[in-house]
């Protein structure tokens, strides 16, 4: 957020005001944040100690690895932790009950189920995927030192899960009493500025003041929007009735934003390949409608951003989309008798304006009805679906697997006493890197934190700690070195240190009842600790890290992959499969991408490829599955078989580009259009000669339909043809030449 300056003309107490105000958006959250966390590590510690449990540390460590800004993330994080804690639990009991007896079995066995664990956190989201952290992460901390003593490994358990749950109930409730701050208002204005957003873009696109590279940049902030959008309102389900009361329509909003945003991307696209083409006359037909969109997004003149505004948009969008059919045949009638434009081009574009206004009037319906608390349009079962690559999740939990069979090996080999500290953190910090969009680097900031709380922990447990007496006086002590670590957290340049340092220097330095001052076991734990990290870097680095081509190749065959969907499964919830994977798996390409803006551009093509492809074969499709049950209509009839070879052939190219299937594809769909084109001059009748009767009714609906399914057969060869298409590639120098019009 942007903090305004203050006017010198303003009187002093004013601008005072004015910067205070700005420092408590901005800076003041940060500090109010830092305050929290140390309450709340510090009350857990104190209920802790109270009730005599042996290590109170592990109770305020949970609570930095719980700690979120907004209460809905604690809530929701905390409800997986526990739940991945108590599934940890049982596996370890019935691993140390298996294998007690077996070192070797025991940490072959545990580092199996870490790894599982791990490949299921890599293929979940949000806080389900720290669900999976924790269940493998519980398994090693509870049972690794357990199995050092099996006879009392039930009550170790039972005592760290005690001491977690204090963590987690402390977290939660200071998270809601003190200065709360609720997922749920930053969801509302997420909402309100995207709509904001994509109502500004659409009229600046049709205006035609908006370049490519805007375009792009906007397409990219829209991914990220919905992905955010997603988390927060999982977690915003968490923190009230109000949140859950709308989580069904803010799923609708995210799913009918998507689908809108598609439909009006391809209809900006054909234009500019239709300006390029040189189709003056049909672009001239066209720019009458686009002019009368921007004023159906305001009241009185004024943009409408509220929920409670939107509704009288909506209307608007209705009875425009109401006279839209009437008058685009009239202007066709007259472009037919004028005969200087492409028809196909004509009824392509107005089919896709069409969709792209009943997109645009449930979207802003959705987003009207959020003004109250409950509506009819909740009712809604369609969720995001997130796409994740099942080889990338299956590295990821092997990569685990595999660092913690070698620390374990070498803990077996030479008895080290903090063996078992190396081991389950190696456990802890791949799958919490794992998630990350570069875990190599997000491993490496934890061991540089891991070593900066070593220090500090050293000084506070063997200078301060037998200097002071009482609980308040050791608050004092450690408040301030808490809050070095916890402000780090804040800084997302520095967060993976902040966590390390957080974490680890309760760890270290975390007063037990029983303190013991042994500075040889301390260094033994420190050095273990950066160990583990400095290892587990290592092999995000070495073993197949996420960073390398082979995870991109792999994300973007995935993304082809939504148009190869979209061409041969099942249909039923298909759409909002296509919609949303494609745009998850784009997030991920571009965390991968970082900074490389080539890498991103070359994304946001395939992104923009698949969706334009893929969403015309589900349109194509869903005609089909319409037509009525006739002779002409059979599968068998030659427009059928050329159709269904089109979905193939596109289908074969995007499973794996090639430039024999890039032209197999262009090839067949434009024999498609020219066998619809067939059947549509046998159905033609000359409206002077026809009798208003029902005979000719059902002719015209006939007639409107195939051209229907030949506009999208259209796109799909204006989408193949199109230069700036990843596809051109693959094109040879006749494809390559050709326009986008075709013969109508």
């Amino acid at each position: 957020m942007q903090a305004s300056t203050p006017s010198p003309s303003q009187p002093v107490s004013e601008r005072f005001y004015a910067a205070l105000t700005d420092w408590a958006r901005t800076d003041g959250l940060v500090w109010i944040y830092v305050f929290k966390a140390i309450v709340a590590a510090l009350l857990a510690l104190g209920i802790a100690m109270k009730l005599d449990l042996p290590q109170p540390r592990t109770a305020m460590t949970t609570v930095f690895i719980v700690m979120q800004p907004q209460s809905g993330p604690v809530f929701a994080k905390s409800f997986y932790r526990i739940c991945g804690t108590l599934v940890g639990l049982v596996v370890m009991l019935a691993l140390i009950g298996l294998f007690a007896q077996q070192p070797e079995l025991f940490i072959v066995s545990t580092a199996l189920w870490v790894g599982l664990c791990t490949a299921g956190a890599a293929r979940n989201r949000n806080f389900r995927s720290y669900g999976f952290v924790l269940a493998g992460y519980t398994a090693a901390l509870i049972g690794i030192p357990a199995s050092q003593h099996p006879d009392t490994a039930f009550m170790s358990a039972m005592t760290r899960v005690a001491e977690i749950s204090i963590g987690i109930l402390c977290s939660g409730f200071v998270s809601a009493v003190l200065f709360p701050q609720y997922t749920g208002e930053l969801l509302r204005s997420s909402v309100r500025r995207r709509f904001s957003s994509f109502v500004d873009y659409v009229c600046a696109a049709l205006a035609g003041r908006i370049d490519r590279s805007h375009i792009e940049a906007s397409n990219a902030r829209f991914v990220a929007d919905v992905v955010g959008l997603e988390a927060n309102r999982s977690m915003a389900v968490f923190e009230s009735p109000d949140a859950r009361m709308r989580a069904g329509r803010l799923a609708r909003l995210n799913n009918e934003f998507m689908t809108a945003s598609t439909r009006f991307h391809a209809l900006h696209q054909l234009m500019n390949r239709l300006r390029a083409d040189g189709s003056a006359a049909t672009v001239e037909a066209l720019e009458p409608y686009f002019r009368e969109i921007a004023p159906l997004f305001a009241k009185a003149g004024e943009p409408v951003l509220t929920a409670a505004d939107a509704s009288h948009v909506s209307k608007q969008l209705d009875d425009y989309r109401s006279m839209l059919p009437k008058r685009v045949r009239t202007t066709r009638a007259e472009l037919e008798a004028q005969g200087a434009a492409s028809l196909l081009d004509f009824d392509t574009a107005t089919e896709l304006l069409y969709r792209f206004v009943h997109e645009m009037t449930e979207y802003t319906a959705t987003y009207a009805s959020l003004a109250v608390d409950t509506h009819s349009r909740e009712k809604w079962i369609a969720r995001y679906v997130p796409k994740t690559n099942s080889i990338a999740a299956g590295v990821a939990g092997v990569r685990a697997a595999v660092v913690m069979t070698l620390l374990g090996a070498f803990w077996i080999a030479t008895a080290w006493p903090s063996g078992t500290n190396l081991v389950l953190n190696a456990a802890a910090t791949c799958a919490l890197a794992s998630s990350a969009p570069q875990p190599s680097r997000m491993a490496t900031q934890m061991a540089l934190g891991t070593v900066l709380a070593s220090f500090v922990g050293m000084i506070l447990t063997f200078g301060v700690f037998p200097h002071i007496d009482g609980f308040a006086m050791l608050c004092v002590a450690l408040a301030p070195a808490l809050a070095f670590g916890v402000f780090l957290t804040t800084r997302p340049k520095y967060g993976g240190c902040g966590v390390g340092y957080c974490i680890f220097l309760c760890f270290l330095a975390g007063p037990d009842n029983v303190v013991q001052y042994n500075p040889g076991s301390y260094m033994n734990d420190a050095m273990a600790l950066v160990a583990s990290m400095a290892v587990s870097a290592l092999a995000f680095a070495v073993l197949l890290p996420p960073s390398t081509p082979w995870l991109r190749e792999r994300l973007l065959a995935d993304l082809r992959g939504g148009a190869v969907q979209a061409c041969r499964a099942r249909l039923t919830g298909l759409r909002n499969r296509f919609e949303s994977g494609a745009r998850d798996l784009m997030f991920q390409l571009s965390a991968i991408a970082g900074n490389d803006e080539t890498q991103r551009r070359d994304t946001l093509r395939w992104l923009f490829s698949t969706l334009e492809v893929g969403n015309a074969a589900l349109d194509l499709r869903h005609e089909l599955t319409t037509l009525p049950a006739q002779p002409r209509n059979a599968k068998g009839t030659a427009w059928r078989v050329a159709t269904d070879a089109t979905l193939e052939a596109v289908s074969a190219l995007f499973k794996r580009p090639s430039e024999a299937r890039y032209r197999d594809a262009l090839e067949k769909t434009e024999r498609a259009i020219d066998a619809i084109h067939t059947v549509l001059q046998g159905l033609w009748k000359p409206v002077a000669t026809s009798t208003a009767d029902r005979s000719d009714s059902t002719s015209r609906e006939a007639r409107h339909q195939l051209q229907r399914i030949q506009s999208h057969l259209h796109f799909v060869r204006t989408a193949l043809i199109d230069p700036q298409s990843p596809l051109a590639a693959y094109a040879g120098h006749e494809s390559a030449s050709q326009g986008a019009n075709h013969a109508s």
